[in-house]
């Protein structure tokens, strides 16, 4: 049996499953992954000297700019095949949860449910001094044409310069986030690696951990990424195409 037969044979026997979702389903939806170059303005930043609290304290109109512009990139994208066929399998009754390192929230617009976000998401900010969450008038997300920087807005509670809702270099993963996504993670009967680039830790031993706790694990890449493990299966191929294909040899959806 191929692997695409058995991996669509292990979805229809599992009760409860989850996609572990990475930068490679959203690429297809036109946003750039953490390995891709900046273009445009950004062509010379390097996206890792940015995605720091140093970076905040050091230029917090800089980098408050580069989180509007990728933003507007996530907010320009659509949600693509593969995140309507992840929606779809849970339309049909079987119960889905998916556990994402994305923050565009393409799993939400694509109408999924119950979504975990690993590294936050860029919905709305937070205060970078007291952490409160707050949302912002449209206008406030706005980007000054041909400009680079625009200085944060403030809390309204402490006054603070608010920050994006997400998880930067050297942050440690919210506790109480990293327990919602084990407990989904080990109750599951089979985990779906889509997209995930394995160098992100502790995302990045998702896997390893649901092979642990007795699930097959069905890899989605461009690349084989599997760890040799007997209960995993390695599907190639783009996310677009190998999911729809996935549910249609399962499920016929």
């Amino acid at each position: 049996m191929q692997e695409m037969e058995r991996a669509a044979a292990s979805l229809k026997a599992a009760r409860n499953i989850v996609f572990f979702t990475g930068a490679g389903i959203s690429a297809e939806s036109g946003i750039p992954t953490f390995r891709d170059e900046l273009t445009g303005l950004w062509s010379k930043q390097d996206p890792q000297q940015l995605e720091t609290a140093k970076a905040f304290r050091e230029n917090p109109a800089l980098v408050w700019g580069f989180y509007l512009w990728r933003r507007n990139q996530a907010k320009q994208a659509r949600p693509n095949a593969a995140h309507l066929s992840i929606q779809r399998l849970a339309a049909s009754g079987r119960n889905v949860a998916v556990v994402t390192q994305n923050i565009d929230d393409l799993h939400e617009r694509a109408g999924s449910i119950d979504v975990v976000h690993l590294h936050g998401s860029l919905k709305k900010p937070k205060c970078f001094a007291c952490a409160r969450s707050t949302d912002l008038e449209p206008n406030q997300y706005a980007l000054p044409e041909h400009s680079m920087e625009r200085e944060p807005p403030r809390c309204v509670r402490c006054n603070g310069r608010l920050r994006p809702s997400v998880l930067w270099f050297g942050e440690d993963l919210p506790v109480g986030i990293w327990k919602a996504a084990m407990a989904k993670v080990g109750g599951c009967d089979v985990l779906v690696s889509v997209g995930t680039s394995g160098i992100v830790t502790p995302a990045a031993d998702i896997p390893e951990i649901a092979l642990t706790s007795g699930a097959t694990v069905i890899h989605v890449n461009l690349v084989d990424v599997s760890l040799g493990a007997n209960k995993e299966l390695m599907v190639i191929g783009k996310a677009t195409q190998a999911l729809p294909a996935l549910l249609q040899a399962g499920f016929s959806i």
